[in-house]
């Protein structure tokens, strides 16, 4: 069901709550922020949206894993402070979400001003959903946007709660990635592809039993490569096995030739004999002969190469979870020469999903040769899997 848009809520000379996600990694250090300010960005067209409109813009947030307890080094106003010069204008950071100060300090907002609330999740009711609290949100302002896909997922006050109180509708940043991942499922340009990487095989089960039957093509990297191999008796080293997804893997590759799906898999590995950013062994060897003791850290040159020229011939691409250790400078290649390949190619689509992919497209300065890099990590999982996000559903129908 269609959700209600932006253009379709009357926000003029309003005051507008909008739920933005600005869960930046601020531990990398304030002083790097426009280094790691990609979610700033992507909010940027609803929030310039809105200040056209002549409405006082209200935008919350939450930032970490504060537990309901305000934490100094989790506050938001160093954000505030690189949206203002992202913007181009004054960014009011207020020292809550709630209350009579911050009610006092909205009110005194003039139409085109902008103010960044404290941190939501410094308050309980936040996660809890708490009644309460998405009421005292809610009567900060006249209606309410959500633009926050990333949280879409998860059922708290900020977007559960304040679009049952509010006149409501999806952001232009959140109808972006509603209507880039549901037509790369629904209606996808073909051949389609989806290459599937990280950590874990039990990340992305759901997506592989979503998907599977609907793909022309099937590339499988990273840390659930392993499992694959294992599952196929080749030799993996000291690399984790999920042992209780053998059989998953299995069954995958049996569906996969069952339904006409090309499967690839690594024929080579970047293999190292430490889990570790400088190994003081690495070397590139075929899946049937990775040493004892090794770790598999990456896919093999060859491997990149065979992936990305079948990828040529797809024309949707959905692409979740890095080709290796990606956060190690040392097993990048994979994932570099795969993106490259696949990034601004003209009548192609690619839609990445969001978390470490978005971070590794990002740090490769590649995501404007991306049709679409979702800004939602588990959001755009669920979302692949085919379940229901919270923070949409409770929005109206247009």
């Amino acid at each position: 069901m269609a959700k209600r848009t932006l253009s379709q809520l009357d926000v003029a000379g309003k005051t507008v709550l909008v739920r933005v996600d600005f869960n930046v990694p601020i531990e990398q250090g304030v002083d790097v922020i426009d280094q790691y300010d990609q979610r700033l960005r992507a909010t940027l067209p609803t929030i310039e949206h809105l200040l056209a409109q002549d409405c006082k813009v209200l935008l919350c947030s939450h930032l970490g894993r504060p537990a309901g307890q305000v934490h100094e080094t989790l506050r938001l106003s160093p954000v505030g402070d690189r949206l203002a010069a992202l913007l181009g204008r004054p960014v009011l950071s207020l020292a809550d979400c709630v209350g009579d100060a911050v009610t006092a300090a909205v009110s005194a907002m003039t139409p085109g001003q902008v103010c960044l609330l404290e941190n939501l999740r410094f308050h309980p009711g936040e996660e809890s959903n708490d009644p309460g609290f998405a009421q005292q949100l809610a009567s900060l302002a006249d209606c309410f946007v959500m633009d926050a896909f990333a949280v879409a997922h998860r059922a708290h006050a900020s977007t559960v709660g304040v679009p049952s109180i509010l006149p409501a509708a999806m952001g232009l940043l959140t109808q972006r990635e509603v209507e880039s991942l549901g037509q790369a499922l629904a209606a996808p340009r073909r051949p389609l592809a989806a290459l599937m990487g990280g950590a874990k095989v039990s990340d992305k089960i759901l997506v592989l039993e979503n998907l599977l039957e609907r793909l022309d093509h099937l590339f499988i990297g990273g840390g659930m490569a392993v499992t694959f191999l294992a599952a196929q008796g080749k030799p993996v080293g000291a690399s984790p096995v999920e042992t209780d997804r053998l059989d998953f893997a299995r069954a995958v590759i049996a569906r996969a030739a069952a339904a006409g799906v090309a499967l690839h898999l690594p024929q080579d590995v970047a293999a190292a004999s430490e889990f570790a950013p400088e190994p003081a062994r690495v070397q590139t060897v075929s899946v049937a002969a990775v040493p004892d003791d090794w770790y598999i850290m990456d896919v093999g040159s060859a491997t990149a190469r065979a992936f990305s020229a079948a990828l040529a011939a797809c024309q949707t691409i959905i692409w979740n979870g890095p080709m290796g250790v990606f956060e190690m400078e040392r097993f990048r290649a994979g994932t570099r020469t795969i993106a490259e390949a696949i990034a601004g190619r003209p009548g192609v689509t690619t839609v990445v999903g969001g978390g470490s992919t978005a971070e590794a497209i990002e740090s490769l300065q590649l995501v404007d040769g991306m049709t679409h890099v979702s800004t939602g990590g588990g959001a755009a999982l669920e979302f692949l899997e085919g379940r229901q996000l919270p923070g949409i559903a409770a929005l109206p129908d247009a």
